[in-house]
């Protein structure tokens, strides 16, 4: 209701509506993937009220920023504006799941959302038994996924359980994700041509269908479309921190201000500093002296004191990705080594480790949401600690023997990396099926306040095996021959400064962020066997596996 009021006092109606089957809407609730309908009808019925200017602009954050997108796909006559914050263009390529695999954080949010549920509201003791299902059980849920029907007390309300089964065990691009919902993109030549702000951060989870909305629809509409990219997590926008990093206090960014003065232009035509605008705004990362924050520090956060000042600041540019991206592959080297030079011919041994699905890689931070009471967002020390789940030691991630570790020479100069990035790894498996994951990382020099250095995450991804040659139908490996495994990871903006090192990290599992592969290609969701997966990385003339990073000039 805040967001409510302080537009309602500035001369606008404001409306905010349930979605079907939550609080005061009838009907019963499916998330996402049947909103489109629902949305175009409140967006006419606004605009031609008796009341109404017959100009209707829509506004909304994650599950809200999505369904402004889906009803946009039905083109409604008095949609004029939209701002659509944090929300999805395919929930399938890189939301619900990414390259295949499943973002366990829906699974999480299927409990926080039944926990608010109309049925739970209206029975205290279904209420208790969720909201306690949601924060006291999650983690021994989490240890026992995938879900099983029936198996808890999720059962109690069968449309959250469907949803919930349904998304874990859809594997296959098909209609079931095509709905209008849940594949926006695929909808692009009916969407509405209105202007349009898409507004998400590098640390959210929907950094990758944020900037592929704009990018695509300021190729395809003539309405104006602008981009603008903070260094956030889900939701964050006036907070200056993403987990364990600060950046300054020009991260900060006033949210509903920003808002006004793009309907206050878009809508009631007045001249605001929107007209100024560039069409893309983002928050570069990663110029800060990387020391701790303490209270009291100048333009820093004193609030949270400890936090690593990694900087930045705001720049402008005339389209995403930049125009002036140089994309430059570096190549992975059997001495751990990850350079420019592609490898030549000679001597360059293969890179193995074992995968075992009963021990995965713990999620050391990410574009994570709704999922808090398991996973943190954002940027850390990729370092076991105690206070993350699935940690048992708090040694260094890449000390692992499922971890490889490619890594450049101490940099000379700064490099910056903006846009979007794109691993090319040839690998092969003993297992039919199997995953694999890349980590984008900026390695900081030992410090007084850090002796052993930090290893900062930026952007990483995954990709199912089963999936390597399009995601309608699986292709399973035949065990021991060499595939090229091509994956986007999320895109970001980041300068790794001089005295600083850029590394990468390859493993088979991001745990509980994504599901873990049972290695047997058996059935997605349903699969109770495991197999270990022993896993080899090529990095030779034959078969370079290599990074493609958006390297910015000067």
């Amino acid at each position: 209701m805040t967001k409510g009021k302080y537009f309602a006092r500035r001369g606008y109606v404001c409306v905010i509506q349930d979605v079907r089957g939550r609080f005061e809407s009838e009907g019963e609730f499916y998330a996402f993937a049947k909103e489109a309908p629902d949305g175009y009808d409140t967006v006419e019925w606004l605009g031609t009220q008796a009341w109404s200017t017959g100009k209707v602009g829509t506004m909304g954050d994650s599950y809200a920023g999505s369904d402004q997108s889906a009803l946009a796909t039905l083109n409604p006559p008095h949609l004029c504006t939209m701002i659509v914050a944090v929300g999805a263009s395919n929930y399938y390529h890189s939301s619900m799941r990414q390259n295949g695999t499943l973002e366990q954080r829906f699974l999480i949010y299927a409990f926080r959302m039944a926990s608010t549920s109309r049925e739970a509201n209206a029975d205290p003791a279904l209420k208790a038994a969720i909201t306690r299902a949601f924060t006291e059980d999650i983690p021994g849920l989490v240890n026992q996924f995938p879900l099983r029907e029936g198996a808890t007390v999720l059962s109690r309300l069968p449309s959250y359980e469907r949803w919930a089964i349904d998304v874990l065990t859809y594997g296959e691009y098909s209609d079931y994700w095509k709905q209008r919902g849940y594949a926006i993109d695929e909808y692009y030549e009916e969407h509405a041509d209105v202007p349009t702000l898409y507004w998400g951060g590098w640390y959210d989870s929907y950094a990758r269908n944020t900037t592929a909305s704009y990018t695509k629809l300021s190729k395809m509409k003539q309405s104006p479309q602008y981009l603008l990219m903070g260094p956030w997590t889900h939701g964050q926008y006036e907070v200056t921190f993403a987990g364990d990093i600060d950046f300054g206090s020009d991260a900060h960014f006033n949210y509903l201000d920003t808002k006004l003065m793009w309907f206050d232009h878009h809508l009631k035509g007045l001249n605001t500093q929107v007209v100024d605008w560039d069409p893309v705004r983002f928050f570069t990362m990663g110029t800060g002296d990387g020391k701790r924050t303490i209270l009291g520090s100048p333009g820093l956060n004193a609030d949270y004191p400890g936090l690593i000042n990694h900087g930045g600041y705001w720049r402008s540019a005339p389209d995403w990705p930049l125009p002036e991206s140089q994309f430059v592959p570096h190549y992975l080297h059997g001495d751990g080594s990850l350079s420019r030079e592609m490898p030549v011919g000679g001597p360059n041994p293969a890179s193995q480790y074992t995968f075992d699905p009963k021990n995965p890689v713990p999620t050391i931070g990410g574009g994570i949401s709704a999922a808090e009471s398991v996973m943190r967002a954002g940027a850390f020390d990729q370092r076991g600690r105690p206070d993350f789940f699935g940690c048992d030691d708090n040694l260094p991630l890449n000390q692992r023997s499922d971890v490889l570790s490619f890594q450049t020479t101490v940099l000379e100069s700064d490099v910056e990396v903006t846009g979007p990035i794109e691993m090319h790894l040839w690998a092969s498996s003993s297992a039919v099926d199997t995953d694999f994951t890349a980590k984008l990382i900026d390695v900081y020099p030992p410090s007084n306040d850090d002796p052993e250095g930090l290893a900062i995450n930026i952007t990483d991804s995954i990709i199912r095996a089963r999936y390597r040659n399009g995601f309608e139908q699986p292709e399973f490996m035949t065990p021991g021959e060499p595939y090229e495994f091509v994956f986007q990871l999320y895109p970001t903006s980041n300068v790794f400064q001089i005295g600083h090192r850029i590394r990468l990290d390859i493993s088979s599992s991001n745990w509980p962020r994504f599901d873990v592969n049972p290695n047997t290609g058996g059935t997605l969701g349903l699969e109770r066997r495991y197999e270990l997966a022993h896993q080899t990385v090529y990095h030779d003339a034959d078969c370079a596996s290599h990074i493609m990073l958006p390297v910015q000039k000067g």
